[in-house]
């Protein structure tokens, strides 16, 4: 299996940018959730994976070389992802179940404990 490249501090630094607008975006599904009376749908660290994976897909095309982007991030974003899930899925579900979580911790507290066990990873690598 293909090993990411490490990132640069810019890059991880837009990386924490766009995963906290993902976490800011599930708490206000959240909100509007609630407020219409649904129930919220099971949401996973696999979707968090996902959803990251399109933003950077979108963001890429419409701002990645302006940003600092290379072409290749997008793989080496994915490759990485493919790498470290099992990690990531076994972090957030412990976290999840020392904290007594009986249905689910919701769709911004997984992408936030996602997240941040993506990032360690990804620092770890790039030091």
């Amino acid at each position: 299996m293909e090993t990411a490249p490490p990132f640069s501090g810019h890059v991880i630094g837009l990386l924490k940018a766009y995963m906290q607008d993902l976490v800011e975006q599930a708490v206000q599904d959240g909100i509007a959730t609630e407020q219409f009376g649904f129930s919220p749908t099971p949401y996973r660290p696999h979707d968090a994976i996902s959803d990251l994976l399109a933003l950077l897909d979108d963001r890429i095309e419409s701002e990645g070389i302006q940003v600092g982007l290379s072409e290749t991030f997008l793989h080496s974003m994915w490759s990485l992802c493919d790498e470290v899930a099992p990690h990531v899925y076994e972090r957030v579900w412990m976290e999840e179940n020392i904290n007594g979580e009986q249905q689910g911790i919701g769709k911004a507290k997984t992408r936030e404990m996602t997240y941040r066990v993506l990032i360690e990873v990804i620092e770890r690598r790039s030091r």
